[in-house]
């Protein structure tokens, strides 16, 4: 039987605070650095077909597939992940075991995201067109179908707080849409953009939701309410430090938008070696997350090209539910933790919330490069429930903190008298 994952009635260091509907995980550093996969699933995604026949001389095999996205329900017992095999795969996350596979052969799935019902999740579709489609788990058929796009999907968010949800499109648009708008539901909300793939992203109470306009390193700031006016903060994503690296400096290539669950910070993934963290209330620069490496190529052995893109990066990084860590994936096929609970330091000189303009900005190297996942983690994320950590390749993990303990701790303790020898586990009996 697969190791349970540390519930809510747990308790200890790596038990859930708080109160409501939005609990917070609270983790150490010690069991951040101690995760460690549990299981792995080998068969997560098909592979490519074989060719027919004898293949011709200079046949290269396709690439391996690979899982594109991964979401979590509102409790953390199910986890739904979306591949290029055209299917969606159901998990259990207290057991560790598959439930499901679904397939959508005909329109294909990306961008799985959970509804506020666990049985039933919204994906973009990857062929015959550009729809947003809501689909019942349960019954295993579309529920409604949201049209308008005229390009592939990029990016789509659930509202924390209502039926609302939001799309990113190559269109060069971001729509507005709500659940219960019905079949073949028009948007209730357009915004046009100047560039192709925004990034959409909503913050913890759904009062707020925040745009990345690539090309012009743009983070738009909207009032959910008032979303037909003109942003009420514009971030400009200025990094200093690429200078040092190339003249003129390499853009920064959004690909991901996430409010922590505090309200305090906004995290800009890239696909790039590096990821940000932003003051969500004044838009100052405060953290660089370096020590990995961007998914914008598919391996190692790519080069990368001359203008930037997205990759395979978009779901790489992400926050834990207590806002004090940051994990994510890197190429060479390490899983990076980053602590970014002394964010605040840089800023108590000034006196301010926020780094003033002109402030240094940290740069912040991973706590810990965790080691387990075949190949590189295109897709991570924490459960917002339980302190288990899932990844995804060309293979599905899921991570525990291992809390056995460290056999060096454990003797210091027993030398200076702060653990009793009666209370350890006992082994087996000598032959």
């Amino acid at each position: 039987m697969a190791p349970q994952p540390p519930s809510a009635m747990s308790g200890g260091s790596n038990s859930i605070s708080g109160s409501g509907s939005n609990p917070t995980i609270v983790l150490t550093n010690s069991l951040m650095t101690k995760l460690k996969p549990s299981r792995i699933f080998k068969s997560s995604v098909d592979p490519p077909p074989e060719p027919k026949g004898t293949p011709p001389p200079n046949y290269r095999p396709p690439p391996p597939r690979h899982i594109t996205g991964i979401t979590f329900d509102d409790r953390g017992d199910t986890l739904v992940t979306a591949g290029e095999d055209e299917t969606f795969r159901l998990y259990s996350c207290k057991g560790g075991k598959p439930i499901k596979t679904l397939h959508s052969k005909k329109y294909g799935v990306h961008l799985p995201r959970f509804t506020h019902k666990s049985t039933a999740i919204l994906h973009a579709s990857t062929k015959e067109d550009d729809s947003i489609r809501y689909h019942s788990l349960h019954d295993n058929k579309y529920l409604s179908y949201f049209k308008g796009h005229r390009g592939k999907v990029t990016s789509l968010e659930v509202s924390p707080i209502d039926d609302g949800f939001m799309s990113g499109s190559e269109d060069k648009t971001v729509r507005l849409w709500d659940l219960r708008m019905g079949l073949g539901g028009m948007c209730r909300g357009l915004l046009n953009l100047p560039t192709v793939e925004p990034v959409v992203a909503y913050d913890s109470g759904g009062l707020v939701f925040a745009v990345g306009v690539n090309g012009f390193q743009r983070i738009l700031l909207y009032d959910q309410a008032n979303y037909d006016k003109a942003p009420f903060l514009t971030i400009t994503l200025d990094d200093p430090t690429l200078t040092q690296i190339s003249y003129p400096p390499r853009p920064i290539y959004i690909t991901s938008l996430a409010f922590s669950s505090n309200g305090k910070y906004l995290l800009a993934g890239s696909s790039g070696d590096a990821h940000y963290v932003l003051d969500a209330f004044q838009g100052t620069l405060l953290g660089k997350l370096e020590g990995h490496v961007g998914l914008e190529r598919r391996g190692m052995d790519e080069r990368r090209g001359i203008e930037c893109g997205r990759g395979i990066s978009g779901e790489d990084v992400s926050w834990t539910p207590d806002s004090k860590y940051v994990v994510g994936g890197s190429l060479d096929g390490k899983v990076c933790v980053w602590d970014v609970q002394n964010l605040g330091d840089a800023n108590a000189d000034a006196g301010g919330v926020g780094m003033p303009p002109g402030g240094v900005m940290k740069k912040i190297q991973p706590l810990v490069k965790l080691e387990g996942h075949p190949g590189p983690a295109r897709c991570v994320k924490f459960n917002p429930r339980l302190a288990m950590m899932c990844t995804a390749g060309a293979e599905l993990a899921f991570w525990l903190p291992d809390t056995s303990g460290d056999p060096e701790e454990i003797a210091k303790d027993l030398l200076s008298g702060k653990r009793n020898v009666s209370k350890l586990p006992m082994g087996p009996p000598p032959v």
